[in-house]
């Protein structure tokens, strides 16, 4: 026997110490609740988690900017469908102005209470200071953080454009465009012969005012925010077919209205030669999708014949509007749900990977204890050893 060396001291005192680090670990995922919490548990496991948890709080973030982008739209929608409903209700004093034994000028008050109301409808639906029924361009509204293998994050988004239902009257522009066009013909456009207007590849700038006269008839299309000569070349050509009858016109969208050249071609299907000329001015004012109600007027029978076939376009315009805010209300709904269900699945695996499990913590806290009291009963016995050393002095 020594000493100054107990062995059995020490090997007890190696096993207690084994027990309290394991009881120390134990505790701590029963007081947090979680098996990995800090990088020093398990720093693979850490650093996922923790990249998932970042994803998590982002996701809560885009959640509030998707409901934020539903209420925007939603108050756009029951703008658009009120203001149909109001257009239907104009379109039955026009109809009822068609008869000549009726007062057109009392039918003509209502019509212009009604346009009023529309446009203090425009003018207030907004939400947060958004107004989508009013003016051009779009909106963006952030919808997802899109993560690559390499971990690289993007922002995605869903573009809501806007539907101007205001009644602004068109201007048509006189100064010097951004965008210059060239005819190839020479004022004229032959019997079964196609000409072609080419815009050359440029931004286009609100305000700027295109122009293309057909026969005498001037069709013009003053650019809104956001608009490329693709949607200029488009509007032209539907304003210009089945107005003229026997001309037919067609756009060809280019990739990239900004590096090539849009095209507007124009056939005279007629026997006779059709003038033409093209023009493009900038600082016009683009007119709202209803600017012909402003000058809707069944005073007159030839008024009255005029709104007819105006209030069916108006109609429609408000009829489109409604279906596409129903359909991007829609969609950013979906995104909405999928970005709760996201959370929801992500929550779910930073829980799988870190969360403790309190039942088997609970079984080891016990026996761990019980091994503690017998790992201080064996040190102290070790330590009894050496007393029984003072026998072979007495």
């Amino acid at each position: 026997m020594s000493l100054l060396t107990n062995e059995s001291s020490m090997v007890a005192l190696s096993t207690l110490r084994n027990i309290n680090q394991n009881l120390a670990t134990v505790q701590a995922e029963i007081s947090t609740g979680k098996s990995v919490s800090n990088a020093r548990d398990n720093a693979s496991i850490f650093a996922v988690t923790t990249v998932m948890q970042s994803d998590v709080d982002s996701f809560k973030a885009i959640s509030g900017s998707l409901n934020l982008g539903s209420a925007t739209v939603a108050v756009a929608r029951g703008a658009s469908e009120q203001i149909t409903g109001l257009l239907q209700e104009v379109k039955t004093l026009v109809v009822a102005a068609q008869e000549d034994n009726v007062d057109r000028t009392k039918i003509q008050t209502d019509v212009a209470q009604l346009r009023d109301q529309i446009s203090s409808i425009v003018n207030a639906a907004q939400f947060n200071g958004l107004n989508l029924i009013k003016g051009g361009g779009s909106v963006d509204i952030l919808s997802s953080l899109d993560r690559a293998s390499d971990g690289t994050v993007t922002a995605a988004s869903i573009s809501i454009g806007k539907n101007d239902l205001s009644s602004t009257a068109q201007v048509f522009g006189a100064g010097a465009g951004n965008v210059t066009s060239a005819a190839t013909g020479t004022g004229n456009i032959l019997a079964a012969a196609t000409e072609t207007v080419t815009y050359t590849a440029a931004a286009v700038t609100a305000g700027e005012s295109f122009r293309v006269s057909l026969g005498g008839t001037d069709f013009d299309y003053v650019a809104r925010e956001g608009d490329t000569l693709n949607d200029v070349a488009s509007q032209l050509s539907s304003k210009i077919n089945g107005a003229i009858p026997g001309v037919t016109v067609s756009a060809t969208n280019v990739a990239d209205p900004e590096t090539s050249n849009t095209v507007l071609s124009i056939t005279n299907n007629t026997a006779a030669t059709v003038t033409f000329t093209d023009t493009v001015n900038s600082g016009g004012t683009a007119g709202g999708d209803l600017a012909a109600l402003g000058t809707i007027d069944v005073s007159t029978a030839a008024g009255a014949a005029t709104a007819l076939n105006d209030i069916e376009g108006l109609i429609q315009a408000g009829i489109n509007a409604s279906a596409e805010f129903g359909s991007s209300q829609k969609r950013i709904d979906i995104q909405n749900e999928f970005v709760t269900s996201l959370t929801d699945a992500l929550k779910t695996g930073i829980g799988a990977l870190t969360d403790a499990n309190l039942e088997e913590a609970s079984a080891r806290l016990q026996s761990l204890q019980v091994q503690q009291q017998l790992g201080i009963q064996a040190l102290s016995i070790a330590n009894q050893q050496s007393q029984s050393l003072l026998s072979l002095f007495r």
